[in-house]
């Protein structure tokens, strides 16, 4: 999805992508990052001038859903969009609009009436659920989404004659409308939503940050810290970096998620537990009782069965280094799925390895699992060809891969 956009440095024209985060401008060469999180876009009018026209909002989903029943955890890609408004005589979506069109921010000096939302984001991903629930008659255990993208789309309509007409295609979307139908009654209005940008700058040491435009982390070589962005301002992250295994040179650095979580319900607490939970082929000894267990999970949005699998290889195999606060020399794949997505996909990591699963996935409503400590890790991939490798975890990823997930 493709954005019009102008920089807020020196007013120049650019064109941003929906995963876009950090911008530089390509005149005044000025690094800014958006903070917003939930962005409001709007869908051109053609409508004829003299037309009133109307935006109606539209909610809109991207991002993957796990389901965890009986026969094991099933997950798809799901990009969809909702009406936010209770107007049943517009469309109930947008369609592939949101994919085919240039869209533009909202902002105040937006023209236009918009309408209010009375549709809860809750309410919207009640539909998802009940849309992609697992056929038959197996009860769900758990359903996570993971790695969304939310938006508000905002569509344009007007009234001609006794008839909704939509105002991209100039074409009616309803039958008659009903005599006291009042577009002008609805709540809404000018917007008051304003895009928010901060400088990209180390709020330690001043240094320019450095990352992906898409990137949800940034890096500042200068003092060795790593930021992501809070509300209003940068927040620090706690890191470190593996070392190489073998004494092979890294090709690329790909950040995980290391969360230190309590859990209850079943026995997790140390490396002892894990293998005694997962049934794994190890003796277990006095220091895996005190080594404590950590839950991994990519810090990168990748595609769902490889999201799960990664979580999986690298949750099992408990990489032992703790590594050091040093930012590699090497590629630093971008973290683009945030901390909290991370935690919400813990459950579904355990679903993945508890065994016999037939007895303990029912079990799945009644486990709490709460964050206590999170580090990013970057881990050390070598190149082998178009794979990407990491031996220690048993872990292979294609570049292909990589470049498709950038996408999601």
């Amino acid at each position: 999805m493709l954005v019009d956009y102008q920089c807020p440095q020196c007013g120049a024209p650019a064109t941003l992508d929906e995963t876009d985060h950090l911008f530089e401008c390509g005149f005044c060469r000025v690094k800014s990052y958006l903070l917003s999180r939930v962005y409001r876009y709007v869908l051109p009018s053609r409508a004829a001038e003299g037309e009133e026209v109307v935006y109606v909002p539209y909610w809109r989903f991207k991002g993957m859903l796990f389901s965890c029943a009986a026969q094991g955890i099933q997950h798809r890609i799901v990009d969809v969009s909702y009406r936010a408004l209770g107007l049943r005589q517009a469309p109930a979506t947008v369609g592939i609009r949101s994919q085919t069109l240039k869209l533009q921010f909202l902002t105040p000096e937006t023209a236009g009436r918009f309408l209010q939302p009375d549709v809860a984001y809750s309410e919207m991903l009640e539909k998802i659920r009940e849309r992609y629930a697992l056929a038959g008659s197996s009860p769900l255990f758990l359903q996570e989404f993971i790695g969304e993208t939310l938006s508000l789309l905002y569509s344009p309509f007007y009234l001609q004659g006794d008839r909704l007409f939509d105002a991209v295609l100039n074409r009616p979307v309803s039958g008659p409308l009903p005599d006291d139908m009042d577009l002008a009654a609805l709540p809404g209005g000018r917007p008051r939503w304003r895009l928010k940008f901060v400088p990209a700058q180390c709020p330690e040491c001043g240094w320019d940050l450095e990352g992906a435009r898409d990137s949800l982390a940034l890096d500042c070589r200068n003092c060795h810290s790593v930021w992501h962005a809070g509300k209003k301002h940068f927040m620090k992250i706690a890191f470190a970096t593996l070392p190489s295994p073998e004494g092979a040179d890294a090709v690329c650095f790909l950040p995980f998620w290391k969360v230190r979580a309590k859990v209850s319900g079943v026995p997790l607490e140390s490396l002892a537990d894990l293998v005694r939970l997962a049934n794994l082929p190890k003796a277990v000894t006095d220091p895996m009782e005190k080594r404590p267990f950590y839950f991994w999970a990519p810090a990168f949005k990748v595609r769902p069965q490889d999201f799960l699998r990664f979580s999986l290889r690298t949750t099992l195999s408990q990489p032992e280094d703790q590594g050091d606060s040093h930012l590699p020399e090497g590629d630093l794949y971008p973290v683009t799925l945030p901390v909290n997505e991370a935690v919400e996909s813990l459950k579904l990591s355990l679903a993945s390895f508890m065994k016999p699963p037939r007895k303990l996935l029912p079990k799945l409503p009644e486990i709490a699992i709460e964050a206590q400590d999170v580090v990013l890790i970057y881990v050390p991939f070598q190149g082998r060809g178009n794979e990407l490798t990491y031996p220690p975890s048993r872990l292979r990823v294609n570049r292909n891969l990589l470049t498709y997930a950038r996408q999601l």
